[in-house]
């Protein structure tokens, strides 16, 4: 566990994880200074009185003079402020760099542009069925800090890209990158290399990696190795098998559950089943109590979820699906008799939207 006692600690972002960045520091006796470039930003009501905070932009001289500085995801290692004090030898991290240095519990690391929610919950509750005391959070519900608080005898956290780049001890019993399509491109200017390359830190010092056989920008910069398992819709040691119209999750093999058991559906649900159940395994989560898992978890809100059907017509709310290659994997997933109506709105990100285009044109 790291001392901070004397340490000049500037948080950088409020919210749930500043507060929690906050605390996290309170508890040991250092009174951390905060800073937000939002005027009033979320949580500023329960910050305590003792601790200083800027409002409005980025102190220089706070950032300056720290010897530590806790950036929120939001916040790019690119901004002017963070590269100076950077160069000036100031120490920065993420709030999961902190949590990595005090957590006593295996770590389940998931990451990818897609189904990270949906996996990261459905491992939670896998080791929920087994009666395993388990902590879920990270990019997801829980800031990681937070679930320090809890005896676990796992942690299974969801990672973003920007909060892998400030994450340096990372040692996690099991990883995966799920897949990699375009996902903030705004924020990373040399493509889509750059953020492939934030996303391949999870696989650093990992016990296992789970790789998917189907997209080789999640496989290790080395290739795969020894540590490394594989999933994929028709390739992998975790695999689909369609036999007499029935689909089957398989293991090297072995039909392990047939997709009718299953709440969940669509071809990209069942693969991100078969991560899920790779990563369990990796971490001796008994087999029975995935499957059960498997067989009961009906999804996460506003995820491929069935809003209302009438008259032959079904609305799929899948808002959730924030990038284009979300949306691409929901409409390979589904199948359509008749007409197929998409509606799409929000931020595209700098994304090209054709590979979407040519998978609904003629649907």
């Amino acid at each position: 566990m790291a001392d901070y006692q004397g340490k000049k600690v500037v948080i950088i972002g409020l919210g749930l994880t500043g507060l929690s960045c906050v605390d996290f520091f309170m508890a040991r006796g250092v009174t951390p200074r905060v800073m937000d470039t939002r005027i009033s930003p979320p949580g500023l009501d329960k910050l305590p009185e003792s601790v200083e905070r800027h409002l409005g932009d980025l102190n220089q001289d706070w950032l300056l003079a720290a010897d530590l500085i806790v950036a929120s995801p939001g916040m790019a290692l690119a901004t002017p402020a963070l590269s100076a004090a950077a160069d000036a030898g100031v120490e920065i991290v993420g709030d999961v760099e902190l949590f990595c240095r005090e957590a006593q519990a295996p770590i389940v690391a998931i990451t990818g542009s897609n189904g990270k929610s949906t996996v990261t919950t459905l491992v939670g509750e896998m080791a929920k069925a087994a009666g395993w005391a388990v902590g879920v959070g990270g990019n997801i519900g829980l800031p990681a800090l937070s679930l320090l608080r809890q005896e676990c005898q796992l942690y299974v956290l969801e990672l973003s890209s920007f909060q892998l780049e400030t994450t340096f001890s990372l040692h996690a019993a099991a990883a995966t990158i799920l897949n990699v399509t375009e996902d903030h491109m705004d924020r990373y200017p040399f493509g889509l290399q750059q953020y492939r390359a934030a996303k391949l830190r999870v696989y650093e010092n990992a016990e296992v990696c789970v790789v998917n056989a189907d997209d080789a920008l999640t496989m290790p910069v080395r290739g795969a190795d020894k540590r490394c398992i594989s999933f994929g819709a028709d390739v992998g040691d975790y695999h689909l098998n369609r036999q007499l119209g029935e689909t089957w999750l398989r293991v090297r093999g072995e039909k392990i559950l047939n997709t009718r058991e299953m709440k969940l559906t669509g071809r990209h649900n069942y693969t991100n089943a078969l991560a899920a159940l790779a990563l369990a395994d990796a971490v001796n989560i008994p087999r029975a109590s995935s499957l059960k898992a498997l067989t009961t978890f009906t999804g996460l809100a506003h995820r491929f979820q069935l809003a209302w059907e009438h008259n032959g017509v079904r609305w799929i709310n899948d808002s959730k699906a924030t990038n284009v290659g979300s949306t691409e994997a929901a409409l390979n997933g589904l199948q359509v008799d008749g007409t197929l109506h998409l509606l799409l709105g929000g931020d595209g990100k700098s994304a090209d939207f054709s590979p979407a285009g040519a998978v609904s044109a003629g649907r």
